[in-house]
């Protein structure tokens, strides 16, 4: 159901249609002919809006706008009117309506104002939801999140924090992947330990092994002394490999020695030294299509790809995005000494409509600004960036059901997986994870895909 509706009107002709008009797109419409029943009922039920004709004997349309306004402020007014004057539209806005209907109108002009003024205030009772879900919310070293696919993420975490299993964290630039290592860091024994990150793609290749193996006096020209290596100061905690995908091949076969021998051979030395840390590994490519291309070692793929970590990005994990805007709002509002409470419904809509390439990072950065910059106690869209302000969503649905195609099954299926694999990018890794299936499974799937083609010919999946 889309939404519930008290509909105010003493034409019970025009009531009844609505309520039959509207019963098919999942709005529950219940009607009363005078203000003064409008407002008991107000007091027993639970509505999404209300809306209601100007002309009613005793308390007037605008009146019993005032009225809701006044003790419902987050639930949306409709207006309808045989007048669409501007004394009409001022006298609405006036009264705070949310939107008005000028009669006589199409039942379909009416469904798209219903629709705007129930999404209007789901998402006001969403943000308000938010703010105590985030006060009491448990945080996981800093990552929060109640969608399916983050909740097996820290489902995975919890089961593999204790071993010293090797760890591959998937995901696109910005979606945590090093906090879930540190989450895994410590939520285990070697928590007491080190924890050791290095970022693969940031060190040049001539530095990477002195970087992780170390060097003895005189290895090279600026070797003036000796210096242990990463793994060696991870000895007894963990050394996190960011962006290991991004590492040279030299380096690679280097460091599949390493993981095999569990022992460093320091640049320049000759000397074996044994080691003892757990080893997590994250990588921003389709390291699958890494190793097809040959870019990245099959045998060091297998030996990091023991336990797997999907990170689905942002804009795959629903309604997370507010409810770590409202975490951002929160912290931001401290750091900045700032009232800020939360956001409009306005704001959490474009929130929502936005692709976030920059996943997590980009939501961060964005509330933190909007915070600094608001003159408000709740952020709206003009506190927001100029290019999620004006973003448009021209995604369009995939059909399953629209009123002239019953679709089988196994079609459903299939343009829903299809549906996901275009959100993310193109990732095989972050779609079975949104879609909770196992990658074989999806790879199974999308080879059939393929196979058949959309009408039976063959095609490539993208």
């Amino acid at each position: 159901m889309r939404g519930h509706i008290l509909l105010v009107d003493d034409d019970r002709d025009l009531c009844e249609t609505i309520v039959e008009g509207m019963a098919p797109f999942g709005f529950n419409v219940s009607w009363k002919a005078t203000a003064e029943a409008a407002l008991a009922a107000l007091e027993v039920g639970d509505w999404d809006a209300v809306v209601t004709d100007i002309s009613l004997t005793g308390l007037s349309g605008l009146g019993l706008c005032e009225r809701v306004v006044a003790n419902r402020p987050d639930l949306p007014v409709v207006l309808i009117t045989a007048y669409g004057t501007l004394e009409t539209a001022v006298g609405a806005v006036r009264a705070g309506a949310y939107d008005f209907v000028t009669k006589p109108f199409e039942l379909d002009v009416l469904r798209l104002a219903l629709e705007r003024a129930v999404r209007h205030h789901q998402l006001q009772e969403e943000v308000k939801r938010l703010r105590d879900v985030v006060a009491r919310a448990t945080e996981m070293e800093g990552m929060i999140g109640t969608s399916p696919a983050m909740r097996r993420v820290f489902e995975l975490i919890d089961r593999v924090a204790e071993t010293d299993a090797t760890v591959l964290i998937t995901g696109r630039s910005g979606t945590g992947k090093e906090l879930v290592a540190r989450a895994l860091h410590k939520r285990g024994r070697r928590a007491a330990e080190p924890f050791v990150a290095v970022n693969c793609a940031a060190i040049p290749e001539a530095l990477l092994e002195s970087e992780l193996f170390g060097h003895v006096k005189g290895a090279f020209t600026d070797a003036r002394s000796a210096r242990r290596g990463l793994f060696l100061k991870a000895h007894g905690g963990t050394i996190f490999l960011d962006e290991i995908a991004d590492m040279p091949p030299g380096m690679q076969s280097k460091l599949l020695r390493v993981l095999q021998d569990r022992t460093v051979r320091a640049v320049g030395g000759d000397r074996e030294e044994a080691y003892d840390a757990r080893l997590i590994a994250a990588t921003n490519r389709d390291i699958e299509i890494e190793v097809e291309q040959r870019r990245f070692r099959e045998d060091l793929f297998y030996r990091i790809n023991v336990i797997r970590i999907d990170l689905p990005p942002l804009a795959a994990r629903g309604r997370d995005i507010l409810l770590l805007a409202q975490h951002f709002i929160a912290r931001a509002g401290a750091q900045f000494s700032r009232p800020v409470r939360g956001l409009s419904s306005a704001a959490a809509a474009k929130l929502l409509d936005y692709g976030w390439p920059g996943n997590v990072r980009e939501l961060e950065n964005c509330i933190e600004g909007a915070v600094a910059l608001t003159r408000s106690e709740e952020l709206t869209v003009d506190d927001l960036p100029e290019i999620i302000r004006d973003y448009r969503n021209t995604d369009l649905s995939i059909p399953t059901v629209d009123g002239g195609e019953l679709l089988p099954l196994e079609e459903v299926e299939r343009r829903h997986i299809l549906r996901v694999l275009k959100s993310v990018g193109g990732s095989k890794a972050a779609a079975a994870a949104v879609l909770g299936l196992h990658p074989s499974t999806l790879y199974r799937k999308l080879d059939q895909y393929t196979e058949r083609g959309h009408d039976g010919g063959e095609r490539e999946v993208t």
